[in-house]
């Protein structure tokens, strides 16, 4: 018998004491109910008369059951159906109760039965279970598994007096389907309610800081669970790591680690990732070498983070004397060739993959064709396509987000449509590199339409990604100035996307079109990018176009303050000086490159 009938038969037992025969009876009732499994009966039983004898048993049992004073045992039974996957039982004359019906929701949850959810949905609006908070929960977490959190969060607002546990189960469901700025909001409004958040509220909500790298909501955060003693369970302690690794604030991991009373595997490889994925390489390995038990996870942070910020010749070396490697050892080789460029390496390496027989997922695909998107070598593409589609991963998003961009980068458009349109699903990253194509290829139309179709597609929300592609195809087609700001207020209001450097480079590009660069210089102040030297580069870069000399003086300045002296930054003031007829300018900058001994990088072209 199933441990979880034989408890629920222990209650049935303490709650039919009062009566001993109707306990012998019902407890007769109950083992022939489930002397069968679901659709098989014994060999005694296979007339067709015995078949509804058994099942007319059954009917008889449930309504017995149903009709009785106690609720509780109505609710044993009915969730004991649900563990062995008996349909929902809502037929009856007799109302269950929310205990039964939060079993059968979670049954239907366990199982991914979606059309019998929704029927359980549609009982529990006609008979007004849904007020219910345990049942509505029950419900927004069966939602949240099929990624349907639109409706989840609908649910939710429905519920008069949400508990604890619901607010979490949304909040996670946010996370999971990486909708990472609403989890933070509705984190937010859990504190304004007159409800406490407990640990799987802040462990949530450190989910998606990290994410976001937020920094200084999730120090905010790590004070909190502080104030409330929540710091000394393990699973909120790893959380905390984990954060501040996707943080870049290695120290701090290092102290949560130092501080904890009892470490297990996880503690282990976060601290172990936090060091190897910020480039803290020496920490990273000698974290390997103290740790107790190094498992498979461990050796892959190590080859990831050599392959990505060391030689990845070594990472090649650990790999080979790794005890058990798998695909994703391999894929870490194989991104770390791609991020540097080494494209050839990563083709080469992946038919050594190939020929030692290792099993490649989506992942493996997913690198090997950004390596070749940097070749823009479409033969080789349309042959990794065809291996693709031999190992049956072609369908997935990851995959055919890199294809799409693979062919856009070839120049092959129509491939890159076909490949978008094939997908049998399309999640925000397939929608962003199919805009991105476009607006590589030079077509700002279709990114902005893209964009239009991609805002009324349920549960799609655009990123920072959305947004470049939008001020990238806004730069490239001359865009008017206002438009642009529309754009990019609608990121940050609409959206809550905080700007990164790259979005401000692209507003400054546009800006300098216009000649508005001292609104552009006022706008790096108001945005907090004042020691970022990438966007003092991008104003200097405008003003070039536009001559404003004044500007180009300020934003000079401070590149060379920032990234140091570089031959760039002189070549491009002088142009601003040129293009002004202001010839003594030109001498001038001419001779502080030649005193500063600045030198310029030797140029080359393929033929």
């Amino acid at each position: 018998m199933h441990p979880f009938i034989a408890l629920e038969f222990e209650k049935l037992i303490q709650f039919w004491t009062s009566n001993l025969w109707s306990q012998i009876s019902n407890i007769f009732f109950f083992f022939f109910f489930f002397s069968f499994p679901r659709g098989e009966v014994s060999s005694n039983f296979k007339s067709p008369s015995r078949v509804r004898s058994h099942q007319l048993t059954k009917q008889l049992f449930l309504e017995r059951v149903c009709r009785s004073r106690s609720k509780l045992a109505a609710g044993t039974v009915i969730s004991a159906i649900a563990l062995r996957k008996a349909p929902p039982i809502i037929g009856f004359s007799s109302k269950p109760n929310a205990y039964s019906l939060v079993h059968l929701i979670r049954d239907c949850t366990t199982n991914s039965r979606f059309s019998h959810g929704q029927q359980l949905h549609s009982y529990l609006l006609k008979s007004g279970f849904i007020s219910n908070v345990f049942v509505s929960t029950s419900l927004i977490n069966f939602y949240v598994k099929f990624e349907l959190v639109h409706d989840a969060h609908h649910l939710f607002d429905e519920i008069p007096e949400p508990s604890v546990v619901s607010w979490n189960s949304l909040i996670s469901g946010y996370v999971h389907s990486g909708k990472f700025h609403r989890a933070l909001n509705l984190f937010c409004q859990l504190e304004r309610s007159n409800l406490a958040a407990d640990s799987y509220s802040f462990t949530a909500a450190l989910c998606a800081c990290g994410q976001l790298s937020r920094v200084r909501e999730g120090k905010s955060l790590h004070s909190k669970i502080l104030k409330y003693g929540a710091e000394c369970s393990i699973f909120v302690a790893n959380c905390l790591i984990d954060m501040y690794g996707k943080c870049s604030c290695v120290s701090d991991a290092m102290k949560v680690f130092g501080d904890m009373a009892e470490k297990d595997d996880i503690s282990w490889n976060s601290v172990l990732a936090a060091n190897a994925r910020n480039g803290a390489l020496d920490q990273a390995f000698a974290v390997f070498c103290r740790m107790p038990n190094p498992d498979t996870i461990s050796y892959n942070e190590l080859i990831d983070g050599i392959a990505k910020f060391g030689v990845v010749e070594d990472a090649v070396t650990l790999l080979s004397r790794m005890p058990n490697p798998n695909s994703s050892s391999w894929n870490a080789i194989i991104t770390g060739y791609a991020n540097r460029g080494r494209g050839r390496d990563a083709v080469r390496f992946f038919c050594k993959m190939h020929s030692c027989r290792i099993r490649m997922d989506e992942f493996t695909f997913s690198s090997v064709l950004s390596s070749i998107a940097g070749l823009a070598a479409l033969t080789l593409g349309s042959l990794t396509h065809c291996c693709a589609l031999k190992c049956g991963l072609d369908e997935y998003v990851v995959v055919g987000s890199a294809l799409t961009d693979m062919y856009f980068k070839c120049g092959a458009v129509e491939e890159a449509e076909r490949s978008f349109e094939s997908l049998p699903e399309r999640n925000l990253v397939t929608w962003n590199a199919l805009m991105s194509g476009y607006a590589h290829n030079g077509d700002p139309r279709k990114v902005f339409e893209l964009f239009k179709e991609m805002k009324g597609v349920k549960d799609l929300e655009p990123d920072e990604i959305t947004f470049l592609n939008v001020l990238s195809a806004c730069w490239h087609g001359r865009v008017r100035l206002d438009v642009v700001r529309g754009y990019f207020d609608v990121m940050r209001v609409e959206y809550g996307i905080d700007p990164m450097p790259e979005h401000c480079c692209l507003m400054i590009k546009v800006m300098g079109q216009e000649g508005d660069v001292r609104d552009a210089e006022e706008m790096i102040g108001e945005l907090g990018f004042g020691s970022c030297g990438m966007v003092w580069r991008a104003l200097l870069g405008a003003c070039v176009s536009c001559g404003d000399v004044g500007v180009a003086e300020v934003a000079a300045r401070k590149v060379v303050e920032l990234d140091g002296e570089k031959e760039v930054v002189y070549v491009s003031l002088s142009n601003v000086y040129a293009g002004r007829g202001d010839w003594d300018g030109v001498a001038r900058v001419r001779r502080e490159t030649k005193e500063r001994k600045v030198r310029k990088e030797a140029g080359c072209s393929w033929i």
